[in-house]
């Protein structure tokens, strides 16, 4: 077992003149089961055919360093997209990537799909390119791009690819190589599901969902949020159906979905035989971070029908269950426990989401997930399988494995649907036996309107996982916390929702250490709102924090009790109308500054001022009536006076 080739001096070794494929991709060279182009490569290398890793190419020596492929290029941008790696959400240059050697930033382009490409197709024209993975997949159709702020056309237009595989390729990838063993090229397999490729509009496949073209959807913002409604739609491997969208003189086509990898083949999958580590060239550069977060967790299962508007899951893993069996499981622990440097914990057992062992319902296999619906939110379905005995059987063996300490689950857990488990079992077995001090947990938010807008449950699920899983921690007599994830600036989000948030974490004693404003990554439903303004299922109006200023004001409300963000705080509270919030009361969230409280007295000093002018405007106004009345009638006339005015009057 070792690692694959990554220059001419490998091939050599392995008696190989030409390599069949060549796999490019953004990050370093990590052969590990959580990289997808390790994934890719290995079941080439398993499919009989020879394969090399050119990682974070720079100049054209590093392009044609492993010579030419007898078939194809394997494009990705690596496991993160490339501008999400290098650009903070206030679009700041990021001087650090995990995926990278040393952790140092810098060492893949910007649009990294598109510059791999254009270099392979200028030094190698007349080769055939394939892209997949987050970056490709997530910018298969025309799309809004955050970094330049305008929409952009698919990635097949702007990289010059040949073909893309979107979602998880496991499948398309087995039937490309049989293809490719046929001596069939790329241009002669458009009819595998899972793909796009561009061809020009008079062969557009007959049936397709069509929708706006890429020059509509770039200038008509209800055009583009209606289209991503229809490719939502699609993307379920039952019903879903072909679609089209034409950019300019070509038609882009999207096959339907490729169907779900079955048990046996995600268990071959995660059993190549890997290194499962970075590769030893990186050794000086002190090594690839990323390893450290996997090294010693298990993936069991793929795909998450959770559907949250502004995760990418749904389009590209799809909402789908997939699940490794309990023994291919076991076996991977078994096999960790034995590696020299295993310290005696398995840092996590789960995927997307933790406790999904199972479809969500059984009517999935014919007739596929709900058009449209979700499974859990506002609130869940009543055909929901809520059940977690498979997935406590399974961690039930991996703690007896002899040289396994703790076995933690870090990775999410979806709390709404643990607590639809009846028997509560679970949540006993996660306090008891699989927390290490805090429990991640994603509540995003504490006003319903703006979970309604994330696709999330109401907040008075999490209120009621809170108050279970405090009572299972002290009932098991430990001391362990939940510690939330947050979101700021989602769209539908005020300042008045963002101080909602805030006076939940104040009355929940939640301090967060960390905060994230909503980051506007390709494809998600949420980054459609945030484009068009416009909910793209209902077509109603969203409201959308985009000025720098009003971000920093719900980020910092978020953590109100930092004495760095008070002023912020505090002028956020003010153009809330919530300067109740603002004073010593136990409701408060901030003190009033100096500047305040002299505002506050010169508040109360005018509010003063205008009670006596207006006190006195009123006696005018009386004194005025009262005269009037009397004309020409004197002190016996028929309407009494007062004592003020009778002393007025008097000469």
């Amino acid at each position: 077992m070792c690692f694959l080739p990554i220059s001419k001096e490998d091939m050599r070794e392995r008696g190989i003149d030409q390599l069949d494929f060549i796999c490019v991709t953004g990050d370093a060279y990590v052969d590990h089961p959580t990289f997808g182009i390790a994934i890719i490569s290995r079941m080439i290398e398993a499919a009989g055919f020879s394969v090399g890793i050119i990682a974070q190419p720079v100049s054209d020596e590093d392009f044609m360093k492993l010579g030419e492929p007898k078939k194809c290029f394997m494009v990705t941008g690596g496991n993160i997209d490339s501008m999400v790696s290098n650009y903070t959400v206030a679009l700041k240059k990021r001087n650090d990537d995990a995926y990278s050697p040393g952790g140092r930033g810098g060492r893949r382009p910007d649009r990294a799909v598109t510059v791999y490409c254009r270099a392979l197709k200028r030094l190698f024209p007349d080769k055939e390119i394939s892209i997949g993975g987050l970056e490709a997949s997530l910018r298969r159709f025309a799309h809004y791009d955050y970094w330049s702020d305008s929409v952009m056309p698919s990635i097949l237009i702007d990289s010059g690819a040949d073909y893309l595989m979107y979602g998880m390729g496991e499948v398309t990838l087995t039937q490309m190589m049989n293809g490719f063993k046929a001596g069939l090229r790329l241009a002669d397999m458009h009819d595998l599901r899972g793909i796009c490729y561009l061809t020009k509009p008079k062969n557009t496949p007959i049936g397709a969902v069509q929708c706006d073209s890429y020059e509509i959807v770039r200038d008509n913002k209800r055009a583009y949020a209606k289209s991503c409604k229809k490719q939502y739609d699609e993307q379920d491997e039952v019903y879903g159906r072909t679609i089209v969208q034409r950019h300019g003189d070509m038609m882009l086509v999207q096959n339907p979905p490729q169907r779900s990898v079955t048990q046996e083949e995600f268990d071959y999958t995660y059993e190549l035989p890997y290194m499962r580590a970075y590769h030893p060239v990186y050794e000086a550069e002190g090594g690839v971070p990323a390893i450290k977060e996997v090294e010693f967790s298990i993936t069991h299962n793929r795909g998450c029908f959770g559907f949250c508007n502004f995760c990418s899951i749904a389009l590209h893993q799809g909402r789908r269950v997939q699940t490794r069996s309990e023994d291919s499981v076991y076996n991977e622990a078994v096999m960790l426990s034995e590696k020299s440097n295993f310290k005696g914990y398995i840092h996590d057992v789960g995927g997307p989401t933790a406790n999904f062992r199972h479809p969500s319902c059984e009517k999935q296999e014919q007739s596929g997930l709900c058009k449209g619906r979700k499974c859990l939110a506002p609130s869940p379905c009543k055909n929901i399988n809520a059940d977690h005995s498979d997935y406590i059987r399974l961690l039930r063996r991996l703690r007896s494995i002899k040289r396994v300490k703790k076995v933690f689950i870090r990775s999410g857990i979806r709390f709404d649907y643990m607590l639809l488990d009846k028997s509560g079992a679970f949540l006993d077995e996660l306090v008891e036996h699989h927390v290490s001090g805090q429990l991640k947990v994603a509540p995003e938010h504490a006003s319903n309107k703006v979970l309604d807008y994330m696709g999330k449950p109401h907040i008075e699920v999490y209120e009621e996982f809170e108050k279970r899983f405090y009572a299972s921690t002290k009932k098991c007599g430990k001391e362990q916390y939940l510690v939330p994830y947050l979101m700021s600036s989602h769209p539908g989000c005020t300042l008045k929702e963002a101080v909602e948030l805030a006076v939940f974490l104040k009355k929940h004693n939640i301090r967060p250490e960390q905060v994230q404003d909503f980051y506007p990554t390709p494809g998600t439903i949420s980054t459609a709102m945030f484009w068009t303004g416009l909910d793209p299922y209902t077509m109603e109006p969203v409201y959308v924090p985009r000025t720098a200023e009003e971000k920093a004001m719900q980020r910092a409300l978020l953590q109100y009790f930092l004495p760095k963000n008070k002023p912020l705080v505090e002028k956020a509270l003010i153009m809330a109308n919530r300067r109740d919030l603002i004073g010593f009361g136990r409701d408060c969230l901030i003190a009033p500054t100096e500047r305040g409280k002299t505002e506050k007295r010169e508040g109360r000093k005018a509010a003063a001022k205008n009670s006596n002018m207006k006190k006195a405007e009123n006696v005018n106004n009386a004194n005025s009536r009262a005269a009037r009345a009397g004309e020409g009638k004197g002190q016996n006339g028929k309407k009494p006076i007062s004592k003020r005015q009778g002393r007025a009057r008097k000469p």
